[in-house]
């Protein structure tokens, strides 16, 4: 285990069996947990929870204080911000037509990053529930949040809610998490301004898009 700490105090914690490769830089305060395997030039962010079973592939970047939990896939090419949750058995991809082999089955295809890695980036604050399968060139907006067991094709804005197979946008959430509101089958049409009722954050929706109010 080869690592870089961005910290002088001892405060990471690393499980015995996991297996941290070169160059990984991982803050204060983290926590890694049994038999996660990080791969070579990844970086992790301070006061992050990295839950036991994960794999983060090669050259993956993580914000802070993000909660990783137990099975989830984290392939090359994905950039994850500030406070995300990722809950169990995510899954991560990065290519739309992946082939093992050549076309003539001959030679095994690299696994290496190529004109076919596509990027996916998970915007400060989202969530993405159980069991979710992340698909690539796309990004999942600030504080947003993908229902367990979705399957997601295409970018999900800021504070929408998102569910399904595949997944589509039903409505909106606070930062806090609560549901704000629930969305018309037109959201052309749909104008509404909003308080959270659980932490009283204000926001106003128009078309479509979520704005926040509050200072």
């Amino acid at each position: 285990m080869n690592l870089q700490i961005n910290s002088s105090s001892p405060s990471v914690r690393i499980h015995p069996t996991a297996i941290v490769e070169s160059n990984v830089s991982i803050g204060a305060r983290s926590s890694v947990w049994d038999n996660v395997h990080i791969r070579f030039d990844t970086e992790i962010g301070e006061e992050c929870i990295i839950g036991e079973k994960t794999y983060i592939a090669y050259g993956v970047k993580i914000g802070d204080r993000v909660k990783i939990n137990a099975f989830v896939y984290i392939c090359n090419a994905v950039t994850i911000e500030d406070g995300v949750m990722i809950s169990a058995g995510t899954v991560f991809t990065n290519d739309r037509f992946p082939r093992a082999t050549t076309s003539d089955l001959k030679h095994l295809r690299p696994s290496d990053p190529d004109e076919h890695t596509l990027p996916t980036l998970v915007k400060a604050g989202a969530t993405i529930g159980a069991n979710c399968t992340i698909g690539n060139d796309l990004s999942i907006g600030q504080f947003a949040m993908v229902g367990m067991g979705s399957l997601v094709t295409k970018s999900v804005p800021d504070f929408h809610l998102a569910i399904g197979h595949p997944a589509r946008s039903v409505g909106a959430v606070c930062r806090c998490g609560q549901l704000l509101t629930r969305f018309p089958a037109d959201l052309k049409t749909f104008h509404a301004d909003i308080d959270c009722p659980t932490c009283g954050l204000q926001y106003a929706i128009r078309e479509g898009v979520v704005e926040e109010l509050t200072p």
